[in-house]
C-alpha cells in the first residue's frame, strides 16, 4: 500500500473585481489547499477545497478540523473515505484530484486531447451581475471576443434593465449566432416565475438556471412542467449527496439540465453518479467551475475533457484573481485550452507566500 503524507495549506485569494450574484457580492474568497506526498517517491499532488460562503453544504464551523481529520484518515488508510465525506463535497473534490495529480505526475490529470494541447473546450463567456452599465460593456466585450454563447447572471439589478440587456444582444446577434443562457441563482420567487419566464422566452434563450430558490421542489417542478423556457437546475443539487436522494430529486422535478460544479455536487465520483442517473431520464447536464483558482479549475477542465462534450461548458473563470497561480491554461476565442508545454508553475513556491 502507498503511504501517504498530507499538509493543509490556507490562503486567502481577492478578485480582481467584486463578483456579484444574487446571492450577494464575493470580494475574497478562502481557499485550503491539501499538499499529498508519496512517502516513498517524494512525488505530490495538491487538491483544492474551497466552501463557498453561505452556499456550499460544507460551509459548515469546524471546517479545519474536519479536513484535518479527513487528511488524517487518508494517511493511516492510504484512501479517501467517501462516505464518510458526502456531506463535504469540496473536500472530497480536493482529495480526489490531489490523489489524480499525484498518480498522473503531470498537470494533465488525465489523458485526452484537451491535455495534449489538441483540443479546448468550448466555454460560456460569463456576465457577471453589476450595474446596467457594467454588464453592457462586459456583454460587448464578450462578443468582441468571438464568444458564442454568453450567460447572464441575473436577478439584482431592475428586471427590465436585464430585459433590455437581452434585446441588445438579439438586436445584433440570431439565436444560431449567440447562445444565451441566464442564471437566476433562485432570485425570483415561485408567484412571479411563471410570468418572468414568459418574458424572457421571447429572446429565444437556451435555458435558464434557477429561476426560484432551492429547496421548493413542488413549485420547481411545476415550473419545469410549464416554462417556456428550459429550466436547469444548480444550487437545487447542493446537499443532495446520496444516490437515493439524487434519484428522488430527479424524478420529482424532472428539469431539462443540470448544471454541475464539482467541488459543491460531490467532487468527481459523486458528479459521476449525477450524470448516470440524469443521462438514464435524459437529462442533459453541463460542469462548471465554482470560483477556484487555477488548481481547481484546472482538475475540473481536465476531467471535464474525459467527458467529451461538444456544448459549452462554464470554465472562464481562471482569470477572477489577483493573486492566482499561473497556470498553462488559456482562453482563445471562445475555447479554454491547455498547453503541455507551457511553463510548469511553482505550486510549492506559490502555496508558501
Amino acid at each position: 500500500m502507498m503511504a501517504y503524507q498530507t499538509r493543509i495549506i490556507k490562503k486567502r485569494l481577492h478578485f480582481k473585481q467584486p463578483a456579484g450574484t444574487s446571492r450577494g457580492i464575493y470580494t475574497v474568497r478562502n481557499v485550503w489547499y491539501v499538499l499529498l506526498a508519496d512517502t516513498g517517491t517524494h512525488a505530490y499532488g495538491v487538491g483544492e477545497c474551497a466552501p463557498l460562503p453561505a452556499l456550499s453544504c460544507d460551509d459548515v464551523p469546524g471546517y479545519d478540523e474536519i479536513l484535518a481529520n479527513a487528511c488524517k484518515r487518508l494517511e493511516e488508510t492510504g484512501e479517501i473515505d467517501r462516505e464518510a465525506l458526502l456531506p463535504y463535497p469540496s473536500i472530497l473534490f480536493g482529495l480526489e484530484t490531489a490523489l489524480q495529480h499525484l498518480r498522473a505526475r503531470s498537470l494533465r490529470l488525465w489523458d485526452t486531447p484537451f491535455g495534449a494541447g489538441k483540443a479546448g473546450i468550448p466555454i460560456n463567456g460569463l456576465i457577471w451581475m453589476g450595474s446596467f452599465d457594467e454588464m453592457y460593456r462586459r456583454i460587448e466585450e464578450k462578443m468582441r471576443n468571438g464568444f458564442r454563447c454568453i450567460k447572464l447572471k441575473i436577478g439584482a439589478i431592475d428586471f427590465e434593465k436585464e430585459l433590455e440587456l437581452l434585446a441588445h444582444i438579439r438586436q445584433h446577434f440570431t439565436p444560431e449566432e449567440i447562445v444565451l443562457r441566464v442564471d437566476a441563482n433562485g432570485a425570483f420567487s415561485p408567484a412571479e416565475a411563471p410570468g418572468k419566464l414568459q418574458r424572457l422566452s421571447g429572446f429565444h434563450l437556451h435555458s435558464i438556471e434557477q429561476p426560484i430558490r432551492a429547496g421548493q421542489w413542488e413549485e420547481m417542478a411545476e415550473l419545469c412542467a410549464s416554462s417556456p423556457l428550459p429550466v436547469g437546475l444548480d444550487e437545487e443539487l447542493i446537499g443532495v449527496n446520496r444516490r437515493e436522494q439524487k434519484i428522488e430529486l430527479l424524478e420529482k422535478i424532472r428539469p431539462r439540465y443540470i448544471i454541475l460544479k464539482p467541488s459543491l455536487h460531490g467532487g468527481i465520483s459523486g458528479s459521476k453518479e449525477w450524470i448516470e442517473l440524469a443521462e438514464e431520464r435524459r437529462i442533459g447536464f453541463w460542469i462548471t467551475s465554482a470560483l477556484e483558482s487555477n488548481v481547481g479549475l484546472n482538475a475540473i477542465a481536465q476531467w471535464c475533457a474525459t467527458l467529451q462534450l461538444s456544448s459549452p461548458q462554464g470554465l472562464g473563470t481562471g482569470l477572477l484573481f489577483t493573486d492566482n497561480i499561473d497556470f498553462p491554461l488559456s482562453i482563445q476565442g471562445d475555447c479554454l485550452w491547455f498547453d503541455p508545454e507551457g511553463q510548469e508553475p511553482d505550486i510549492l513556491n506559490w502555496l508558501e507566500r
